[in-house]
This record gives C-alpha cells, structure tokens and sequence, in this order.
C-alpha cells in the first residue's frame, strides 16, 4: 500500500507538470509581468519612475498623481518590479515553465518516437481510398509500364519507395520527411535554452547606470542610487557632444568618447552613439541620455551697443566657480603661429605679438544672433540645454576703453580689433556628462544560439511535413484484362495543400509520361 501511494503521487506530480494548463497559465504570469517591466524602466533612478507613475495615476479619478506616486513606486520596488527581470519571483516562473517543457516533452517524446519508427506498410485499396487526400487514375496500357513510370517518378522527388505485389495488382508506398515531428522538441530546447541564458543572466549579471563629466573617470556603476556596482577598470569620458536638427532644439545624435583604463594603462577607445555601445570584459556600455551639471547656467543681462558683437554685461560668480568646466578658445595672431587655451572662469590670457588681453567672464549654454538685426538673445525655456554655448570675453586694448564680447561656438570667429589677432571659441568641457546605461550579461550567448536553433526549428515545423504516399496499381478487370485502374492516397501531418499539389502534379507527369508510351 504504501508503494502504491508513492507511486500514485509520483504519477500526481508528473501529471501537474506536464499539464497544458499550468504551461498557459505561467505563460500568462510572465506576458502580464513583462508587460509591467515594458511600462517600467528597469533599473532606472526612481524620479524617472515616480514621474511616470504619477502620469499614469492622474488618469484615474479621484487620484492626485503627485502624492500616491511614491507610494506606489514603493510598493512596486518591494515587488521587484523595478528590477523585475532579475527577481526571484520572475526566475521561478521561468523555471517553472522550463520544468514544465521538459517534462511535456519526456511524456509524449515516447508515443512521437514509437510513431516514427514504426515502419509503413501497404494498405487494402479501401483504405485508400479512406484517406484524407485520394486520387483516382485509369490508363489503357500495362501494369508494368504504370509500374515502372510512378516507380521513377517518386524516386526523382526524393522519396524511397517500397513496393508489393498480389495476383493482378501492384501497390507502391513510401514517405518523406519521416523525422519531421521531432522538430517541435528541438523548439521546445530552443525556448529552455533561452530561459537557461536568462536565469544565467540574472543570477550572474547586471544592469545599472552610471553619469560621467567630461574629463572624468569611474570605477562604478549603480544599480541603484545607494547601490554602487566596481567595474573591475576606469572608465573616462572624454567629451560628450549633442547634434540638433537645423533651427530646432530636436537633438538628432548625441555622443561620447570614452576610454578604458584597465591596470592603469589605455586598452580602449571608442566614440559611441545610440545602439554603437562600447563592449569590454563582457560589460557593454550604451549611450542613454546626456544632461549639465546644475548651477552652470550664469545670471546676465544682454543690452545692445554700436558693435553687435559687444555687450554690456552684469556677471554673477557664485552660481559658476572656477573650478568647473573648461573653455576651449584658439587664438590666432596677425603674425605668429595658432595656440590653443584651455581656460577657465576668471582666467586672463595675452594674445601674441599684440599687447591684447582677453579674461573670461561669462558663460551661456544657449545663445542666438538674430540673423536680421545681430542681436544676441536666449531663451530661459533651454537655459539649462548645451544648444549654442557662448563665452563672454572681456578684451582690454591700448587707447580702447574696454569692452565684452560673446563668442558662440555656431558663430564662433572674431577679429579682435578689426585687422587685428582672431579669436575662436571651439567647445566648453567638463559641464556636461553622459549618461550610460551599464549591462553585463553572461547568458546571452545562450539567447543567441537558442534564438538560431528556434529560427530553423519552426521553419521546418511549419514548412517541413511528414508526408505518407500510397500508389494502388490494378486491372480494372479480373484477368489482366481492360484499361489499369490507379489508387492514390496520402496523409501528412500539416500542409496539406500543398501535399495535395505535389500529388497532382505527380499525376500529371505520370500522365503525360505514360500516354507517351503508348503511342509509340
């Protein structure tokens, strides 16, 4: 008794496993899951998704989006929805639907196998003519000629034909693709190679994000903003750049150039855009957002004089220090070789071979010409986007009364005085950085070749069928006597149609082959 009660729940185990049901729901579980995780950014910093929940939450009624945004962002974190991919919960149900495949497959592989192997044999003309697809034929000539001509026929379309004969009659029977029904398990291995690549993933892998300043380097990522990530190296960000559509603030490239610093020393280099990330000990780094530091925006007042170049200009040094950013300005002499300055807030410079000075004053990461009247002029919508920066440069001359003029970078030339040295304001580094987002993951090999093995595992699941053919040759007459009577029959697991086709046209080769004999 007691061996039959293990047995009985053994059996009761092995059955819920292989249920279709527990397969559709667990499928349901993960689609609804991952249809959360889309809505979600994954790993993102939490003002990003509590602005988005609040969105979300202030189109229902009787909600205020601001205040029941936090609540649910926690309530969400809690669950691991933020994470969801590399939740426990998650993982189990893709365990769960693996389990659940490879059983299915261990309970029916056998029945499938035993079909396969199980050889075919001839079959009375009645049940033939039972088949789902039946032909019927009837040629004035002999059985060996009929014989002969289907004989050479099912050979030249590849299938290898068994024959057997009775008094009267021949009959030919053979098939095709006989293997055909286990490419369903080798999609079955596709998909439990991709959950394997995906547990492997979260259980060994990561994804975060990381902002870096230009000029900088770091040693982390953060999966989240009190969860830093070592890197194992040092990764710099160079320069960052954005590029705009004409006479919009659209950006339609943004950039960064970064280097990898393994051991102290350089291995790597690379400029990197949206989907051209940079790959290194398995950890990709992918271009994601781009942003400037807070407090560079400088307080100014614009006034118009004579020389649309000059302004009057009312700085304020405590919102920009000095220690922040760099201004790449060339200065080209009348008489003397091109030099370029890397200079900062305050810094005063000498242009050479002239008794010229030039001192940094003012900075605006947005500034415009009016193309008409000259004018400069901003906008305190895009104070805080790098559209157009602009450096205001005090020059002081001998017998001038000094004065401030504003170089921008789309405008960026100017002959200090006129006839004399020029000046070029190039770029400002190190107040703006770029955002990464940050990923390792070990099993994606797995996905890779899972996803080519599924790729040619339903092509042959769909297009490729088991086809059985039975050809019945016999006098329509006893006695080898009247015109010969031809049965055809077949049976296919899938794509009958075109199974039906093939017959046909099977048919009329035969027919045109033997109606050729025979008139000669």
């Amino acid at each position: 008794m007691e061996k039959k009660e293990k047995t009985d729940i053994f059996e009761a185990i092995w059955k819920f496993l292989a249920s279709v049901k527990l397969a559709i729901y667990t499928l349901i579980i993960i689609a609804l899951s991952s249809i959360v995780g889309t809505v979600v950014e994954q790993t993102a910093e939490p003002s990003k998704n509590i602005a988005l929940l609040a969105g979300l939450l202030d189109m229902l009624p009787y909600i205020n989006g601001d205040n029941a945004a936090p609540t649910v962002y926690n309530i969400f974190a809690k669950m691991g929805f933020m994470d969801m991919y590399s939740s426990w919960w998650f993982v189990s149900f893709l365990i769960i639907f693996s389990i659940n495949l490879i059983v299915c497959s261990l309970d029916r592989f056998p029945r499938t196998w035993k079909v396969i192997r199980k050889p075919q044999r001839p079959l009375p003309e009645n049940s033939i003519k039972s088949l789902a697809i039946k032909r019927e034929l009837k040629f004035k000539t002999s059985l060996n000629v009929v014989r002969d001509e289907f004989m050479n026929l099912l050979a030249s379309s590849r299938y290898k034909v068994s024959e057997a004969t009775e008094e009267g009659s021949v009959q030919l029977y053979t098939q095709k693709n006989r293997y055909a029904k286990l490419t369903v398990y080798v999609v079955h291995l596709s998909i439990i190679l991709i959950f394997i690549g995906a547990v492997i993933g979260a259980k060994y892998g990561f994804k975060g994000y990381v902002n870096i300043i230009e000029g900088r380097a770091t040693k982390m990522a953060y999966l989240s903003p009190s969860e830093p990530y070592p890197l194992g190296f040092d990764v710099k960000c160079l320069w960052y750049q954005t590029e705009y559509y004409d006479s919009t603030s659209t950006p339609r490239e943004f950039m960064s150039e970064l280097v990898v610093i393994d051991m102290g020393r350089e291995v790597m280099r690379k400029i990197i855009e949206v989907n051209k990330p940079l790959k290194y000990k398995g950890i990709t780094f992918f271009q994601s957002s781009y942003g400037m530091l807070s407090g560079v925006m400088d307080d100014f007042v614009i006034e118009d004089a004579a020389d649309k170049r000059q302004t009057t200009l009312q700085p304020k040094f405590t919102k920009f220090p000095n220690q922040v950013g760099s201004f790449i300005i060339k200065v080209k002499p009348v008489n003397g070789e091109e030099n370029t300055l890397w200079l900062r807030r305050g810094d005063t410079f000498d242009i050479p071979g002239s008794e010229i000075k030039g001192t940094v004053v003012g900075f605006s990461p947005t500034l415009d010409r009016d193309r008409m009247t000259g004018a400069l002029g901003t906008s305190e919508y895009y104070k805080e986007q790098m559209l157009n920066p602009a450096v205001a440069i005090e020059v002081e001359s001998p017998g001038r009364k000094s004065f401030v003029g504003w170089f921008l970078r789309d405008d960026p030339t100017w002959i200090v005085p006129e006839g004399g040295p020029e000046l070029e304001f190039v770029d400002l580094r190190g107040v703006e950085y770029t955002g990464l987002q940050v990923a390792k993951d070990p099993g994606v090999w797995f996905i890779y070749i899972a996803s080519i093995i599924m790729s040619i595992s339903l092509y042959l699941c769909f297009f490729i069928s088991n086809r059985k053919l039975w050809v019945h040759i016999a006098h329509e007459s006893p006695g080898k006597k009247g015109p010969v009577k031809i049965t055809v029959g077949g049976s296919t697991n899938r794509n009958k149609l075109n199974f039906e086709k093939e017959i046909d046209k099977l048919l009329s080769h035969a027919s045109n082959a033997i109606e050729g004999r025979s008139k000669k």
